[in-house]
């Protein structure tokens, strides 16, 4: 018997974005949620009409306004950052950057530039390497402090070093640019002390082989708020690619867009610390406090600004982020606000900052506060009815859809009891119970011809994915009807039937007692496999306790053929473990699971060297060495199986030592 040559990937259909999950609810509570919704919605005015129209018009453009500054707040930050990480990215994983300098200088300075020249945001960028080479690029024009401290030629728009190490003898050089990218100046220095291996932005990248963001910080050469992007080479961990992102330009907008004299916006991080503010006295602090290393009282700047220590309180009292966005008032020394809370979610890293914006009331609303009481019991009493209604609503459609719900858990779980589903006033509801009706019929009379464990086992071991094959351990049995041709001619096809379904049956029920899974059936033959698609660690042994089981059971079965004159089915085993692929093989349209490799056709030739033999299980040498101590062996000697070279160790399975 030949073995099988297919393969099959299974991969996890089950997988969901959970994205949500914690919000799933019942459809009676949907629908409630639904119309009671509708009706505050519609009774609002009632509540409302009573309100000045200035009022009502001023806080609705007020609050406008501040989602709009959020909203433009976060894409300039999202902006600053998402060219910070496209620098790093690409740059982790072009091959002219793993080389330290002086080698590839001109592309990496190509590179370097070009993320620059399209960046307005980021004040340098870089890449350190293990041997202490640096390479660095500064944009002399979005950072003029740049200028002061290098004492740069007036024309110059950036600015490139280089570090170049040759054992404990270092070169720097600084290289001036104009904007076109010709070069100015030169200037070197040798021993430079710069070494970027001890920067903590080095370690974190190599330690998480990863990305890391280092800050907010003031950096020591132009004394400017900035928070470092680092990710390591995707070739070489030890090379890290790094880029300076300038949190002063989102403090510009934040000021630059305030909504009215007494508006104040804020950035907070992960940790609830103030790191940019809209006003300028509070980021002198900010820049004060945090190159004095003092990074917690930056963010406790109260005597400049009051409101920031309720805004922190807000923060750390909201602590599911998905919550913290919208409108909230709250109240310092007697004056109320509103702030709009607006979290950073588009990037792992910076994920848990939240850009805030407060107004005081007053500034949106004006002097009057005037509301109609009596308008907020008519919606009391529209709210109460509403919610009586959508419960009783809910109920009626939600019982049918439950109802559609076990039967399409039921089909899942390829379990096909005869239920009728009950009839809904509602007709979409109907069509749906039809649909399934007819699902239920189509998958039961497939699953004849599909093992439903096999596809059980794929499933709930996560290879449901089509394509998916992977390299793994896995232990083979292959079984084959000693003469069924023989057989074959001196039955009538019906007997052949019947008697291999009978067969068949028996083997599968053992192979299913035994954790194993039944691959194929390829005529008169079984091949079977264990620790796919589920993994077994035992899976060498529950092989060699099934083929013991199918023999005995095989020949409990021939001694009844026997007696009652039907032929007997004299099987013969070949088990044998190693490294195979395991998958899914075949056409778009019609797939297979099996295993493939030299394990599969070493446990199919063991099969048919039970003819030399004359023997009943053969294994190999690697499942005797895996099992001696369980079960009693045979020792055959070294054979070579048709169709290989190389010789292999050969045993017959003679008992099990356990039992």
């Amino acid at each position: 018997m030949e073995p099988p040559s297919s393969q099959q990937a299974s991969p996890d259909s089950r997988t969901r974005g959970k994205i949500g999950a914690l919000w799933s609810q019942p459809l009676r509570v949907h629908l409630s949620v639904v119309i009671v919704g509708l009706l505050v919605a519609i009774s609002a005015p009632l509540m409302w009409m009573a309100y000045a129209q200035g009022r009502s018009t001023a806080l609705a453009a007020g609050e406008a306004q501040m989602r709009q500054l959020g909203l433009r707040v976060i894409e300039n930050y999202r902006s600053v950052f998402g060219d910070g990480y496209a620098a790093v990215e690409t740059a982790s994983v072009l091959p002219q950057m793993l080389t330290p300098p002086p080698q590839d200088y001109e592309a990496k300075r190509d590179y370097l530039l070009k993320v620059l020249q399209s960046a307005d945001y980021i004040d340098d960028v870089y890449a350190a390497y293990p041997d202490g080479g640096f390479i660095q690029a500064v944009n002399v024009e979005v950072n003029p402090k740049w200028r002061e401290v290098l004492f740069a030629p007036e024309e110059t728009a950036f600015a490139i070093r280089t570090i170049v190490k040759s054992g404990a003898q270092s070169l720097s050089t600084w290289r001036f640019l104009g904007k076109n990218g010709a070069q100015i100046e030169t200037r070197e220095e040798r021993n430079d002390t710069y070494d970027p291996r001890t920067r903590g932005w080095y370690h974190d990248a190599v330690r998480t082989q990863g990305q890391v963001s280092v800050g907010p910080y003031v950096t020591a050469t132009t004394k400017s708020l900035s928070l470092t992007l680092a990710v390591p080479m995707s070739k070489d961990p030890g090379t890290v690619a790094g880029v300076d992102v300038l949190l002063e330009t989102v403090s510009h907008l934040l000021n630059k867009e305030a909504i009215s004299e007494h508006a104040r916006g804020y950035m907070f991080d992960s940790d609830r610390r103030l790191i940019v503010h809209s006003d300028e006295a509070v980021m002198a602090n900010i820049l004060d406090a945090l190159a004095r290393g003092d990074r917690e009282n930056a963010t406790t700047v109260s005597a400049v600004d009051p409101a920031i220590a309720p805004i922190r309180h807000l923060l750390e009292a909201r602590i599911d982020t998905r919550k913290d966005a919208g409108i909230v008032p709250f109240s310092v020394e007697g004056i109320h606000y509103v702030a709009q809370f607006s979290p950073v979610e588009f990037s792992g890293l910076l994920k848990g900052n939240t850009v805030v914006i407060a107004a005081p009331l007053d500034d949106l609303v004006g002097p009057t506060d005037r509301l109609l009481f009596d308008n907020l019991l008519t919606a009391a009493a529209f709210v109460a009815a509403g919610i009586a209604a959508a419960i009783v609503l809910a109920r009626l459609i939600s019982n049918s859809l439950f109802l559609l719900a076990d039967e399409a858990r039921s089909i899942g779980d390829l379990r096909f009891e005869d239920r009728h589903l009950p009839h809904s006033w509602i007709a979409e509801i109907n069509v749906l119970g039809r649909a399934l009706e007819t699902a239920r019929s189509t998958i039961a009379t497939f699953s004849l011809y599909v093992p439903r464990e096999l596809v059980r086992r794929i499933v709930t071991s996560g290879q449901s994915a089509v394509g998916l094959a992977t390299r793994q351990e896995i232990t083979v049995l292959f079984t084959d009807i000693r003469d069924f041709t023989t057989i074959s001619e001196q039955r009538s096809p019906e007997e052949v039937v019947e008697l291999l379904s009978v067969y068949f049956e028996l083997l599968n029920e053992i192979v299913e007692q035994h954790d194993g899974t039944i691959v194929q059936y390829l005529g008169d033959s079984i091949f079977a496999m264990w620790n796919a698609p589920t993994r077994d660690e035992h899976h060498v042994a529950k092989a060699l306790r099934c083929g013991l089981a199918m023999k005995a059971a095989i020949d409990d079965m021939n001694a009844v053929n026997a007696r009652c004159g039907r032929s007997v089915l004299a099987t013969r085993f070949g088990i044998h473990t190693g490294t195979a692929v395991v998958g899914s093989v075949g056409a778009n349209t019609r797939r297979q699971y099996t295993a493939m490799g030299d394990t599969v056709n070493v446990g199919s030739r063991l099969e048919g060297m039970n003819k030399e033999f004359g023997t009943s299980i053969l294994v190999s040498g690697a499942v005797h060495a895996a099992a001696s101590a369980l079960f009693v062996f045979r020792p055959l000697g070294a054979a070579r199986a048709k169709g290989r070279v190389e010789e292999i160790a050969v045993f017959e399975l003679v008992d099990s030592v356990s039992d």
